[in-house]
Order: structure tokens, then C-alpha cells, then sequence
């Protein structure tokens, strides 16, 4: 089951990765951006710099969580937004386990 899914998902990204070429030379040569959407999907291929390699995994500036990859089709995970996302409300009051199972506050 695990196989077919894998190969739906390659097959997927590669028809969209293929549209998004398609959809480049079809236009004149001096108005080819190589990045845009496709189908509502982003796709970037033109040549990645090094702040836009980490700024599609690591930019505490953007509130979203999924951002387009640097390079390619697709999303990427912002790990600045998973980080944040991961702790603990600012203000929470902090119980214990044991605090929180019984309904007493700290």
C-alpha cells in the first residue's frame, strides 16, 4: 500500500513539475519567469541562492508553516514556524502532570 502511495505522490509531483515546464516555453522566451503556480501548487526553477535556501526552512519573519520551496514544486516546512508552534502558549501557567490530571492550578 505504502508503494502505490509513493508512486502516486512521484507520478504527481512529476506531472506538475512537467505542466509548470510546459507552461514556461509556451510563453515567448523573454517572458519566462521559470516560477509561478500550477494547479494552485508553486514551482521555482530558477537557480537558488543561499538566502532563499534558508529562508524556505528558517524565517521567523513569516507566520505561515508550509512556504514554497526554494527550488522545484511544492511546499517546504517553515521550522522557525514549527518551533514557535511547538512551545508552550507565552503566559500558560506552568503545572505539572499531575497538577493538570487532579484540576489544581499551580
Amino acid at each position: 500500500m505504502a508503494g502505490i502511495v509513493t508512486r502516486l505522490v512521484a507520478v504527481a509531483a512529476g506531472a506538475l513539475a512537467g505542466s509548470a515546464v510546459v507552461k514556461e516555453l509556451t510563453r515567448p522566451a523573454d517572458q519566462r519567469t521559470w516560477h509561478g503556480q500550477v494547479a494552485g501548487v508553486p514551482y521555482d526553477f530558477r537557480p537558488p541562492t543561499v538566502e532563499k535556501l534558508t529562508r524556505s526552512l528558517w524565517d521567523p519573519e513569516n507566520p505561515k508553516l508550509f512556504v514554497p520551496h526554494a527550488f522545484g514544486v511544492g511546499w517546504s516546512v517553515n521550522l522557525a514556524r514549527l518551533a514557535e508552534l511547538s512551545q508552550p502558549p507565552r503566559g500558560a501557567s506552568k503545572q505539572s502532570p499531575a497538577q493538570v490530571t487532579s484540576g489544581k492550578a499551580g
